[in-house]
């Protein structure tokens, strides 16, 4: 029986709403004219009581009972008082209608035996009609030892017809009362529903994702304009959540480049012809360190991308700087050079002087991924040479990235660590602009900063402050 509702019920929200309206409207019409017809055939019925009570009082003008004997007399009205009255000493009938029903004269000596001020209704066939209903009233007379019952009836025809009439007005008004709840809810309904219906039409027929149009931009009644403002930070969490997805692709794209371009030199170098076993075994590994170094490219960036924390742990900077600066892909006309500043104070104290091997606070491989992006972005630039420098604050590390290339353009510093912001796109050199943002964004989550020094000239020089170990 439910699944046959569920099935007839209405599919839109204006059926449904109009539907409830209506059934809300039928009910209470329907009390409303249960009740409003119950009041009316009783106050019909108390007009009919009334009636055969004046009837009664005239009736009972004409008895006399101050003497011996109840007696009647007689009035010029006889004829007409005489029509449907019953008249009893005690249970003695003295005068009754000309051809009464058998049923009215019961029942009239019925009520003659209570003795009391009672109304009745009897069902009886009067001369030439159909069944009827007929009120009857008792009133009792007195007068020295004698009393005598007055019992007057009258047809409820007339009464009942006029309650009837009533009735079927009442229906005939609730139908149209209802009829027109129906049409003016689908109307008022269909109305407040327009901007949604709107809101719909702006989600499919623009792409809500990529469009900038939002939805509580128009003013609205305050319960759709909450909606819109809902949908317009839902679709502002999912654009964030498809701005980072495309980031962190676009992130591995750019930092997967470099191995995988390792790994296709030496697999082309080593199918040029016959390769000696220890050859080989050096292609072997080449690959198997760009493999490595792929995995850790990836754990890294999954890692901050999950929600930019990292494994604890300290690195020693002077090791890994030397391990990148071996893997890198240096140009004929570029030299890299390592320097620590502090070098020579070994060499003077003849002791491990810890300042001379400063540590970071960072795992090793998120300082190559911080500092790999730098290293790339001055080997593609510099003309002649690139100097890495390692340097110990007092507040941590700091690593500077120099080379002596064009440097950065004044205007475009502000957008230089923005994700895809390239100072010159065709100037010949490759890059997608997501390596510095990249190298920011992790020193940050590790407590750093990767900044660039824009008073520095010739060239460019990136500073990479992290903390210590």
């Amino acid at each position: 029986m439910t699944a046959v509702f569920a099935r007839l019920a209405p599919r839109t929200l204006r059926g449904r709403l109009s539907l409830v309206a209506l059934t809300t409207a039928a009910l209470l019409m329907t009390f409303l004219t249960v009740a409003f017809n119950t009041v009316v055939r009783h106050h019909l019925q108390r007009q009919a009581d009334d009636e055969l009570r004046t009837r009664a009082a005239a009736v009972a003008t004409t008895v006399d009972t101050s003497g011996r004997t109840v007696r009647i007399r007689e009035s010029p009205d006889d004829g007409l008082l005489d029509t449907n009255v019953w008249i009893y000493t005690g249970t003695r009938l003295l005068e009754q209608p000309p051809s009464p029903a058998v049923s009215l004269t019961r029942t009239a000596e019925q009520l003659a035996a209570r003795g009391g001020r009672d109304c009745t209704t009897a069902t009886a066939t009067t001369s030439g009609h159909a069944p009827g209903h007929i009120r009857l009233c008792a009133q009792p007379l007195r007068g020295g030892d004698n009393h005598a019952t007055v019992v007057t009836a009258l047809d409820l025809a007339p009464y009942r017809g006029s309650a009837d009439t009533l009735l079927l007005g009442s229906l005939a008004l609730d139908a149209a009362m209802l009829g027109c709840t129906y049409v003016l809810t689908r109307l008022a309904v269909g109305r407040a529903l327009r901007p949604v219906r709107a809101m719909t039409d702006q989600a499919t027929q623009r792409n809500a994702i990529t469009s900038e149009e939002r939805f509580g931009a128009v003013r609205r009644p305050v319960e759709l304009a909450r909606l819109g403002t809902s949908l317009d930070t839902l679709l502002d969490r999912i654009r964030t959540v498809l701005r980072h997805e495309r980031q962190l692709t676009g992130e591995l794209s750019h930092e997967l480049r470099t191995p995988l371009s390792r790994i296709v030199a030496e697999l082309d170098w080593w199918r040029a012809r016959p390769r000696s076993t220890a050859e080989t075994r050096a292609t072997h590994q080449v690959i198997a360190d760009a493999t490595r170094s792929m995995g850790t490219i990836c754990d890294t960036l999954l890692d901050d991308a999950r929600g930019g924390t990292h494994t604890t742990g300290t690195a020693e900077v002077r090791p890994v700087l030397r391990r990148l600066v071996q893997h890198l892909d240096v140009p004929d006309h570029v030299t890299i050079r390592l320097d620590d500043h502090q070098t020579h104070q070994t060499h003077q104290t003849h002791q491990a002087d810890p300042a001379a091997c400063p540590e970071a606070g960072v795992p090793p491989a998120l300082l190559e991924r911080i500092v790999s992006p730098l290293l790339a972005n001055a080997l593609r630039y510099a003309r002649s040479g690139v100097v890495v420098r390692m340097v110990r604050e007092s507040g941590g590390v700091r690593v500077d990235i120099t080379d002596d290339g064009p440097g950065v353009p004044r205007p475009f510093i502000d957008q230089l660590f923005q994700p895809g912001r390239r100072a010159d796109p065709g100037d010949g050199h490759g890059g997608a602009g997501l390596g510095l943002p990249l190298a920011r964004r992790l020193a940050r989550s590790a407590g750093g900063e990767v900044s660039y020094d824009s008073e520095h000239a010739p060239g460019a020089r990136f500073m990479v402050r992290l903390p210590p170990g």
